[in-house]
């Protein structure tokens, strides 16, 4: 399996947590017995959505400090839960590429979002990546 599919499968136990307040771990337990277990890439989609969720408050705290027109509870709850899978790992793994993360966030926009979903994302993220020191130190209010 690919990063990117890990990335889908992240995205959908992501989606479950936010949406319906499943367990994390519950959530990739029932995507495992539904659609089959990842066999390469599932430590990374666990690293991604454990990371997120651990890092949740500053993640949201970017996206709101960016998006000052759109409240965070009014997003499309697809595109919040995908910025902040991309946001982790363009603040927290310096193994990956911020265009990368940047480009897979986009992707996923466009299969799992609505008609502007890709430059939804593209716009958050993309002022995050001209300076994404100044987030990764960002005070929590």
């Amino acid at each position: 399996m690919s990063r990117r599919q890990a990335r889908e499968r992240a995205l959908q136990v992501l989606f479950q947590v936010d949406l319906g307040g499943v367990d994390p771990r519950k959530a990739m337990q029932d995507m495992d017995e539904n659609f089959g277990h990842l066999p390469k890439n599932a430590d990374f989609a666990e690293r991604i959505v454990f990371g997120t969720l651990s890092n949740l408050e500053l993640i949201d705290q970017v996206i709101a400090s960016i998006s000052k027109e759109w409240d965070l509870k009014r997003m499309a709850s697809v595109d919040r839960n995908i910025m902040r899978l991309a946001l982790y790992e363009i603040l927290f793994c310096r193994d990956i590429p911020g265009n990368v993360s940047v480009n897979e966030a986009v992707e996923l926009g466009k299969v799992f979002g609505g008609e502007d979903s890709g430059r939804f994302i593209n716009g958050i993220l993309g002022k995050v990546l001209e300076n994404p020191e100044e987030y990764r130190t960002q005070p929590l209010n």
